[in-house]
């Protein structure tokens, strides 16, 4: 017996739901899809919001063969006989193929250049799957040559008509006595992911009562049931976003051991391994900052790293740089220092810039004084001048504040005597 997201899965557009946007009465997509016109697309969006799904309809609809590969377990060699199948259906006067790539961000660069010759001349018409943004993880030559279309999360009504349909419609469910009392849970434990709702009702569904008795879905029962089934790690969900949190505070905690850990979990339950290069590079500004610089150098050093090598590798180069960042002293002074410059700019509105510190490029601005007075600081000793660079109503306003630790020591006492009593430092 198929999984009931599978035995639920729309074959025509009338039985989709989400995405209006896109497949609705006069919308982009559903036009194309009418004019028999489609070009080859990127649709993105997050988990079991329809992407594949969408796919195999318009496949369909248009009476196109289709054929899918998955950037998980296919390489370049797959995507060359896929394109050669491609051309031997044209050859026999059939429609224009469609090529289905879920998750595309995962091809490499070398996987993505061997589908642009296939794309350009019309060999396949290409549809991937993406939950990362194509602007970083397709390559700017297929992008150009692809739509993107942006997939929304499905909202909480249509979430429920999902439940309701599969209740009312499925060969198993119809048959069973299944009454919704209380939605919630099943919807905040989906996350948005009709798949995953899919499979949260499938097992409440599977709730053992007594003979006549009605299954009545509570939000005590689904998180009962959802809870003692739940082993493993799941990168969509509320797991995903607990452990990337636990992460990132043992990091700023100074506790590599823990660090490590969460680490592994998040490798060995498939989560990208881009994503957790990310957030290390953000830890290493916001909580490392600068009483360690190198630490921003190691994050972004292990981001490419991990790029060029992959897993099962990568997971000891973020090993390195998660221990390194967990070991290095810890300032948010940076972080800081832009939350209050930003909170300043937001109260005090587009002040003007000092005239003195205006680019001159024209005799007219020469002449309106734009750039006058203005000391260049390598005209003096040390390379400094005391200069005005604020507007003059936010004169002598400090947003930077030191953290306490050797580096920033320093430059706070060079701040000091450079800056006398201006900033009071």
């Amino acid at each position: 017996m198929q999984p009931l997201a599978e035995r639920m899965r729309p074959r025509q557009l009338s039985d989709y739901i989400g995405q209006s946007h896109l497949i609705g009465s006069g919308a982009i997509l559903a036009e194309a899809i009418e004019s028999g016109q489609i070009p080859s697309m990127i649709l993105w969006g997050p988990p079991g919001v329809g992407k594949t799904t969408l796919a195999r309809i318009i496949a369909n609809r248009m009476d196109r063969p289709f054929h899918t590969l998955s950037a998980i377990n296919s390489g370049v060699k797959d995507v060359r006989e896929t394109i050669s199948k491609a051309k031997n259906q044209r050859f026999f006067d059939r429609p224009n193929p469609i090529l289905f790539i879920d998750e595309i961000h995962r091809f490499s660069k070398s996987q993505q250049d061997s589908l642009l010759g296939a794309v350009e001349q019309g060999i396949v018409t290409l549809i991937g799957a993406t939950t990362e943004n194509p602007s970083f993880e397709v390559i700017p030559a297929l992008l150009s040559r692809c739509q993107v279309y942006v997939l929304e999360p499905l909202s909480k009504e249509e979430l429920i008509q999902l439940v309701d349909q599969a209740i009312a419609k499925d060969e198993v469910l119809s048959k069973k006595n299944i009454e919704v009392k209380e939605y919630e849970a099943m919807l905040r434990l989906s996350g948005g992911d009709g798949r995953k709702l899919y499979n949260i009702l499938e097992l409440m569904a599977n709730t053992q009562v007594a003979e006549g008795e009605a299954i009545v879905i509570t939000n005590e029962l689904v998180k009962k049931k959802v809870q003692q089934n739940i082993s493993r790690y799941d990168k969509t969900g509320e797991q995903h976003y607990d452990i990337i949190s636990a992460f990132i505070k043992s990091i700023r905690g100074s506790d590599p051991n823990a660090a490590v850990y969460w680490l592994a979990r998040m490798i060995e339950g498939g989560e990208d391994v881009k994503f957790i290069a990310r957030r290390i590079i953000i830890a290493a500004s916001e909580d490392i900052g600068l009483a360690n610089p190198n630490g921003l150098l190691m994050a972004t050093t292990a981001f490419q790293a991990v790029q060029a090598v992959g897993l099962p590798e990568a997971r000891i180069i973020l090993s390195q740089a998660v221990i390194y960042l967990a070991t290095a002293p810890k300032s948010n002074s940076a972080y800081m220092a832009i939350n209050k410059a930003q909170a300043l700019v937001r109260q005090t509105g587009d002040l003007p810039v000092p005239l003195h510190l205006r680019n001159a490029p024209t005799k007219l601005m020469k002449e309106l004084d734009y750039g006058k007075g203005y000391k260049y600081a390598h005209d003096y000793p040390g390379n400094f001048v005391e200069e005005e660079f604020l507007p003059e109503e936010l004169r002598g306003k400090k947003l930077f504040e030191p953290a306490q630790n050797p580096t920033e020591n320093k430059v706070k006492e060079r701040l000091k005597n450079q800056w006398k009593d201006r900033y009071k430092y």
